[in-house]
């Protein structure tokens, strides 16, 4: 008996390791307490990911106590109350967790959340929004070079997967109504501009690696105009990974099904990796 189960954990170890598919989530939940309200722990079970990613949390330490068997979670919470703020749950141990970029202007919004695993980096992201009238363009602009800076130094150790809202519609086709957005926050030259070059910097939109020519299917809707029943929205919610990582990538999905925030879940699909 003991020898017929070491035969069968070797060939475990050498046949079907190999193939193991792993699932990650990314959802802007637009308050995570209200987003309970609204069936999140149903819909977190039903997707049952090895990493679920969020952002715009919004909320302090001790607000929610919110726990899911077989997970370990990480937050990184704003220090302004009820703004921002980003959270992990994960199915695999890191090695390490990092919170923000090491930037004291960056680090005081919660936006920043990395897992080192052993081959490879998982981060989420919460992008700063450049704001109406593009209050905080110029900020934006100094956040986006600092954070591709952090993530191609992190890729020089070894691959990285970010995910989250990155408050960009990169091409035309990722909103509905280019025309009347072209100098509007999230659709601006200089945002797209920065999206473009991280991508040339080493990096893949998998959504469109996949799907490079699709319209009409979005991430985001303005709760206002019934946006979302009209479908006029924009896809600014993203899974990038370095670019050695794309013969990995699986399937790259958007869920539009599913509700409980003015954004939907994003989801990426891995095969061949090494977490037993």
């Amino acid at each position: 008996m003991r020898a017929d189960l070491t035969k069968s954990a070797l060939y475990f170890l050498t046949h079907i390791k190999p193939f193991i598919i792993m699932k990650l989530i990314s959802w802007n939940v637009n308050g995570l307490r209200a987003c309970e309200g609204k069936g999140f722990s149903d819909i977190f079970k039903q997707l049952d990911a090895d990493f679920f990613c969020l952002q715009e949390t919004k909320m302090q330490e001790g607000q929610l106590d919110l726990k899911f068997d077989g997970y370990e979670s990480y937050w990184n919470y704003a220090e302004k109350k009820g703004y921002s703020g980003t959270a992990i749950f994960t199915k695999h141990k890191p090695l390490s967790v990092s919170y923000g970029l090491g930037i004291e202007e960056h680090d005081h919004e919660g936006r920043v959340i990395t897992l080192e695993m052993e081959d490879f980096y998982m981060i989420t992201v919460y992008t700063p929004n450049s704001q109406d009238g593009l209050k905080r363009l110029d900020y934006r602009m100094k956040w986006e070079d600092d954070f591709r800076e952090y993530l191609m130094r992190l890729d020089k150790v070894k691959p990285v997967i970010v995910c989250g809202d990155m408050n960009v519609a990169h091409k035309e086709i990722d909103l509905k109504n280019p025309k009347t957005n072209r100098k509007n926050a999230g659709f601006t030259d200089e945002e797209r501009d920065k999206f473009s070059q991280l991508l040339a910097s080493g990096f893949t939109d998998t959504f469109r690696y996949f799907y490079p020519d699709k319209e009409g299917i979005y991430s985001w809707w303005s709760y206002r105009f019934k946006s979302r029943e009209k479908n006029a929205g924009w896809r600014i919610d993203y899974f990038v990974v370095s670019n050695r990582l794309t013969e990995k990538i699986k399937s790259a999905s958007i869920h539009t099904e599913i509700y409980g925030s003015d954004h939907c879940p994003v989801e990426l699909v891995l095969s061949n990796t090494h977490f037993y």
